[in-house]
């Protein structure tokens, strides 16, 4: 059979060592140094890695691979946090990684004998591979407890390219090209007898149609014009403030602002550290600054409306207090709260101890109406959260704002990070974005994708522009989550197939 006479596969301790190399050369196409074109060729050298290897050793190549990329990736955990959580987090989605492409190993072993056929082997197994990736970070983007939906291979690409297609095919559907582009050119090096002249030509063309797509044309429905304001406040988790320090840095932030004409104005989650809907004093100040801006004023606190805090942001206008409240839907586990914590307590005590108050998870809609303007509301996680940007779409966001606290990341590479998953949103969406922080990343994003304005890192300022609105619905909003599912649904029909013949073909296993 094909699969046995033209085997490639390299020993397994090569295996382990290229699986490594290329979890550090996929980080490295992720911001911040934003060498894009890295992330398909450390996808590439993982699928190399996996030639000819088992389902058993697969899954070791892929554990292997799954720790190098993620303990680099989310290594900004440990600023504060420590090795515990660092280890942990990165550990589970590692084990995501080791099923994943111990299943792809399966596929790659034995794709080429299910489709012999040239055509077969190199347009089916690349489209198979890349769905089995697809649905492996579909899956572990919502579970569990709520998922964590870093590290998408889409994610490398908020600047290249690439990008604009996400606004065609969502998040997963950029994964799935990314990764099929990857895998075509694994297959096409496992292919010696075609010609280089002919694999080179495939290769170029399949990159030139990917890219031939045309961008998305957003009409703009209006303009707004917003302040945006970021206090440099030292918000973290462990931060010894005086109460209502927070709450003062980000009015003296917006002071220089009294006389700018705005429509409204942003400030990030936490901005104020005591809840105006409970302390009168920090309601008079939010009030003297709706008032003297003569604008109303978005803001995050921590709110406790019964016997459970939320982390929430309020929609204020001067002299009648919050008149929305978005409370957030995706709160951090084992940050914002303790799922299991009776489970996990003996584990770390000091540490899952310092998880002192659990914040509820919000059932409100993300949407605020601003004196006519429909702004979809996300709370720094829930700019990652794929089901919340199609729900703020659907209720008609014409402009997205994702405030934001980054304070406890220092200057690592978690808050460009997520101004990449920003950038991308503004993208897929056709909407500016409106990405503010207590301390940075801080940038409005248009819905092109390019920076209308930004802010340094951990220095007070604001950023004042006029912006366009949008009720475009991008391919992306109208499939919703279709896409996904269908390109999750096409590797897991394949990986199927290929159990099955696996099975006829070596009853005992291979």
């Amino acid at each position: 059979m094909w699969g046995r006479k033209r085997a490639f596969s390299l020993p397994l301790w090569a295996s382990v060592l290229v699986a490594a190399g290329g979890g550090a050369i996929l980080d490295a196409g992720f911001p911040d140094r934003n060498w894009w074109f890295l992330a398909p060729v450390g996808v590439a050298l993982m699928l190399l890695a996996l030639l000819g290897r088992s389902l058993a050793t697969g899954l070791l190549v892929g554990l292997v691979a799954g720790l190098s990329f993620w303990l680099i990736h989310i290594v900004w955990i440990t600023l504060y946090l420590g090795l515990v959580p660092w280890f942990a987090l990165g550990g589970l989605e590692s084990l995501f990684f080791a099923v994943g492409l111990g299943l792809t190993a399966v596929v790659l072993r034995h794709g080429p004998s299910v489709w012999p056929s040239v055509w077969g082997r190199l347009g089916i197994v690349p489209v198979i591979v890349a769905g089995l990736w697809t649905a492996r970070e579909a899956i572990s983007a919502v579970w569990p407890y709520g998922g964590f939906a870093w590290g998408r291979i889409a994610l490398s690409q908020s600047e290249s390219p690439f990008g604009p297609l996400v606004a065609w095919v969502g998040l997963s559907g950029l994964s799935f090209i990314m990764v099929w582009l990857s895998a075509l050119a694994v297959q096409l090096f496992r292919e010696p007898d075609l010609a280089r002249m002919l694999r080179t030509g495939l290769a170029v063309g399949a990159v030139a149609l990917t890219l031939a797509i045309p961008n998305w044309p957003t009409i703009p429905s209006g303009q707004v014009r917003l302040a945006a304001v970021q206090g440099n406040a030292d918000a973290g988790l462990f931060a010894e403030n005086s109460p209502g320090q927070i709450l003062q840095d980000h009015t003296s932030a917006t002071l220089p602002l009294i006389g700018e004409k705005v429509d409204f104005v942003v400030w990030p989650e936490n901005a104020s550290d005591i809840d105006p809907t409970r302390s009168a004093p920090a309601a008079q100040v939010l009030d003297y600054v709706s008032t003297e801006m003569d604008a109303p004023l978005i803001t995050g606190t921590i709110t406790k409306p019964g016997d459970t805090y939320y982390n929430s942001s309020l929609l204020w206008k001067a002299g009648r207090g919050a008149v929305d409240v978005y409370d957030k839907v995706h709160p951090v586990p084992f940050a914002e709260y303790m799922p299991d914590r009776a489970f996990w307590r003996p584990f770390a005590p000091e540490l899952i101890d310092l998880i002192g108050r659990d914040y509820g998870i919000g059932t409100r809609d993300n949407i605020f109406d601003i004196n006519g303007v429909l702004a979809g509301i996300a709370i720094c996680f829930d700019i990652a959260d794929d089901q919340l940007v199609h729900e703020m779409i659907d209720d008609d966001a014409q402009i997205i704002l994702a405030q934001t606290n980054n304070a406890d990341f220092g200057r690592t590479d978690e808050s460009v990070q997520q101004l990449a998953i920003a950038r991308l949103r503004a993208l897929e969406t056709g909407r500016t974005v409106v990405n503010i922080s207590t301390v940075g990343s801080s940038a409005i994003i248009t819905p092109d994708g390019q920076n209308l304005d930004s802010l340094p890192t951990f220095t007070a300022g604001s950023m004042v522009q006029t912006v366009p609105l949008s009720d475009t619905i991008t391919p992306a909003m109208s499939a919703g989550r279709g896409v996904e599912w269908f390109v999750s649904g096409l590797g897991l029909a394949g990986l199927a197939l290929c159990i099955g013949a696996a099975r006829r073909r070596w009853p005992r296993g291979s």
